[in-house]
């Protein structure tokens, strides 16, 4: 008869993963109707950080949010035929590991461009 070895439950893993050193995280996250525009927000980010010496995790892209709207091309009878419209949000994803007060203050001071829209968690 086969011998069953004991399972560690999850609460005993995340414990020993907690009893290590607790690491403060900045989350950023960047969205904008255009690429280009957010791929040069981020590299603005990115320099910043490397520029303090800071922890960076990313960027990771997400999925792109495509929004479509059907609206009818005629006002009144021609029901079959429509015209679509969509707007892609395109996001990033930055994690900042253990950041100094400094880092803080020179991401808080950063000139982006409009239509960027930037979430900071900490």
């Amino acid at each position: 008869m086969a011998q069953k070895t004991p399972v560690k439950d999850k609460a005993v893993k995340n414990k020993a993963a907690d009893a290590g050193e607790h690491q403060n995280r900045i989350r950023i996250r960047v969205k904008s109707y255009d690429h280009k525009v957010i791929d040069s927000s981020v590299r603005q980010i990115v320099d910043t950080a490397v520029r303090y010496g800071a922890d960076l995790q990313g960027p990771n892209p997400l999925p792109t949010e495509i929004r479509k709207y059907t609206v009818n091309r005629s006002s009144f009878v021609h029901k079959d035929a429509r015209e679509q419209f969509e707007m892609r949000i395109h996001k990033r994803l930055l994690d900042i590991v253990n950041p100094s007060a400094q880092l803080i203050d020179a991401l808080m001071d950063l000139n982006l461009p409009a239509g960027v829209d930037v979430e900071i968690k900490m």
